[in-house]
C-alpha cells in the first residue's frame, strides 16, 4: 500500500498535486482543510471551535484531528491503494500518533514536502484569496499561517528524514514540472521498489 504524506506551506500546491497524485494512483485523497471546513458547515459545537482557530491561522489540537484521522483509516476500503494525506501532520506529535496509527494497521508512510520560496507562497495564497474567496487569504493571515508552519510544521521534515521516509521536491515551478518531480520520487520510494 501506498501511503504518501505530501507536506509544504501554505500555498505550496499540496491540493493540486494530491488530485494529480490521487488520479494517477488510484489512492484515497485524505484532505484535512476540506474535512475541517466539512466539520464548520455543518454548525456544531466541534465546528464552531475549529472554525475559531482556522480562521486565525492556528493548528486544530492534536487530540481532535487524531480521532478524524484514525476514523478515516479505519473506514478505508479493503481494496485499498493508499493514501494521500494532505495537511496532516502538521506537528511532530501528529507525525508520531500517525506513524503508530499506521503501524497498527500494518502500514507506513513516505513524506513528499514540497518546498516552494516564501514571496511566490504569498503571491499564489492572495490569488487564490481573490478566486475563492477564502477568509484565511488575506495577508496577516497568510504571513501568520507561514509563521505557524515553520516554527510546528517544518520540524516533521526531520522527523521524516530520521525514519528515511523523507523526499523533498522544488514547488516553486509549474504545476506540471512539480508533478514529474513528485512521480519521479514516487517510483523512487514504492513500497514494492523498497
Amino acid at each position: 500500500m501506498l501511503n504518501i504524506i505530501l507536506s509544504g506551506a501554505p500555498g505550496s500546491g499540496k491540493g493540486t498535486q494530491s488530485s494529480f497524485i490521487a488520479q494517477k494512483y488510484g489512492l484515497q485523497h485524505l484532505s484535512t482543510g476540506d474535512v475541517l471546513r466539512a466539520e464548520i458547515a455543518t454548525g456544531s459545537e466541534l465546528g464552531k471551535q475549529i472554525d475559531a482557530l482556522i480562521s486565525k491561522g492556528n493548528l486544530v489540537p492534536d487530540e481532535m484531528m487524531y480521532g478524524v484521522i484514525e476514523n478515516y483509516i479505519a473506514g478505508l476500503p479493503q481494496d485499498c491503494k493508499g493514501t494521500i494525506f494532505d495537511g496532516y501532520p502538521r506537528t511532530v506529535a501528529q507525525a508520531e500518533s500517525l506513524t503508530q496509527l499506521l503501524k497498527k494497521y500494518n502500514m507506513d508512510a513516505i513524506m513528499i514536502d514540497l518546498l516552494v520560496d516564501e514571496q511566490l507562497l504569498i503571491q499564489r495564497l492572495i490569488e487564490r484569496g481573490k478566486v475563492s474567496g477564502r477568509a484565511d487569504d488575506n495577508l496577516n493571515t497568510i504571513r501568520h499561517r507561514i509563521a505557524v508552519y515553520h516554527q510546528q510544521t517544518e520540524p516533521i521534515a526531520h522527523y521524516y528524514l530520521h525514519h528515511g521516509n523523507y523526499f523533498a521536491v522544488n514547488g516553486n515551478h509549474t504545476m506540471a514540472d512539480v508533478f514529474l518531480q513528485i512521480m519521479r520520487v514516487i517510483e523512487l520510494a514504492r513500497p514494492d521498489k523498497r
